[in-house]
């Protein structure tokens, strides 16, 4: 992009002309936040199941007592040695990010479809500590948008509650879940790349209130 030269009384102008757009901006995200946040919730009836670290685990489970599960939807295929570069850089900034969620009475995952052993492997040789699991043992990729079966690459599919043409097994998103004082689980909310502000790791505070 070719940029302008102009005097310092040209630039502030200008740069005052911006922040009341940006001012527009951050009202209407703020707006779009409560929104979200205000989104109704379906229940989760169907049973998944997740090799994990510490052996196999039920969507509850991965709570680990907390009232709201964020999960990064990592693409990683079975046939993989190695994640998504796009999804491993996002992944370099997780590390954390428990901490900063357990004071709002939520926790983290990334899943994916590859086995836990790939997906260990990949982990340490990344030096992440974040948890991690597969859902390989369960359809939970294919219900909630994250992956494809292979004769539905090249049609026209529903990725993001928009229908789409699908060109890959495996795609990005990030879901949010709830549980109630009962142990019911719920789907709060979910963004893909087609949200507009898909909400990567500095907006997950924002997802759970």
């Amino acid at each position: 992009m070719q940029h302008d030269i102009v005097s310092r009384d040209e630039w502030l102008a200008a740069r005052q002309a911006l922040l009341a757009e940006e001012k527009k901006l951050a009202e209407l995200r703020a707006r779009t936040i409560e929104q979200r946040r205000a989104l109704p919730w379906t229940c989760v009836k169907k049973a998944y199941a997740f090799d994990t670290p510490g052996g196999r685990q039920t969507l509850a489970e991965l709570f680990e007592g907390h009232g709201r599960l964020i999960v990064y939807h990592f693409m990683f295929a079975p046939e993989w040695r190695d994640g998504c570069p796009g999804c491993s850089l996002l992944g370099s900034h997780l590390d954390g990010i428990d901490e900063q969620l357990a004071r709002h009475d939520a926790t983290f995952t990334a899943i994916s479809r590859a086995p836990l052993d790939r997906i260990e492997d990949y982990r340490r040789r990344r030096g992440w500590h974040f948890r991690w699991v597969s859902s390989q043992p369960s359809d939970f990729n294919y219900d909630y948008q994250a992956s494809y079966r292979p004769e539905e690459v090249g049609r026209e599919v529903v990725y993001g509650f928009e229908r789409t043409k699908m060109d890959r097994e495996d795609v990005p998103g990030t879901s949010v879940f709830a549980r109630n004082a009962a142990g019911e689980v719920f789907h709060a909310y979910s963004a893909y790349t087609n949200g507009g502000d898909m909400p990567l790791s500095l907006n997950y505070l924002s997802l759970v209130g």
